[in-house]
């Protein structure tokens, strides 16, 4: 899967000069957290979250006035709070790379550029999204975590024998096990019941960690 299977198209932009408090009255208003910032040209030169727009408006203890601080509020552009070395990612990219620099940079979304211009932006919420998709959350069915044996193959008869028994798989993931014989994997299965699927999955498993109807 690539970031442009999942990122929104033509996210909304700002200009440099744009006053912060109109930054936050758009972000509010679109449901947003992130905005890039581009020149007149089109380029992307900075990115400025909901985070950095307040911290840089004055605080609800401060002594002045509202009129005062109307008028700190337009002085102060997204140019002077926004982020200039922006990380960003392509179309092309894959999600797992993406989610990866969020990751190990702590950032909620990256730009997708094309050349200098953007083309979309990825966040959080769409890795969310996958997430649920990947694990079938949304979706009924009997959700099993196994331990199974590091070696070829194995997947291979755990859904053999899923199938066999009529049962259809409809998510399936796998995570490090206990020690580096083994691995976890999670299904979710529907067309069985809970106790058909465990009859059928312990002799082809180490162990069932856990099992449950969700």
């Amino acid at each position: 899967m690539l970031v442009k299977e999942r990122m929104t198209r033509q996210p909304i932009l700002a200009s440099p000069d744009l006053p912060i408090s109109e930054a936050l009255n758009l972000m509010k208003k679109e449901r947003i957290r992130r905005l890039p910032v581009v020149d007149k040209n089109g380029h992307l030169v900075g990115i400025v979250s909901d985070k950095d727009l307040l911290h840089a408006s004055p605080s609800p203890a401060t002594s002045l006035s509202v009129w005062e601080v109307t008028y700190l509020l337009g002085k102060i552009k997204i140019e002077d709070v926004m982020t200039k070395k922006v990380i960003t990612v392509t179309e092309d990219t894959p999600l797992e790379d993406a989610a990866r620099i969020m990751a190990d940079n702590k950032i909620g979304g990256l730009p997708v550029v094309k050349d200098v211009s953007v083309v979309g932006i990825i966040t959080e919420t769409d890795l969310f999204k996958v997430f649920l998709e990947l694990l079938g959350a949304r979706e009924k069915g009997v959700r099993v975590t196994t331990l199974v044996p590091e070696v070829p193959g194995e997947l291979a008869r755990i859904t053999q024998a899923i199938a066999s028994n009529g049962g259809n798989i409809i998510a399936l993931t796998q995570y490090q096990g206990t020690d580096s014989t083994n691995r976890q994997v999670m299904l979710k299965v529907t067309g069985m019941s809970k106790d058909k699927l465990l009859e059928v999955l312990k002799p082809v498993v180490i162990s069932v960690e856990d099992a449950r109807e969700s």
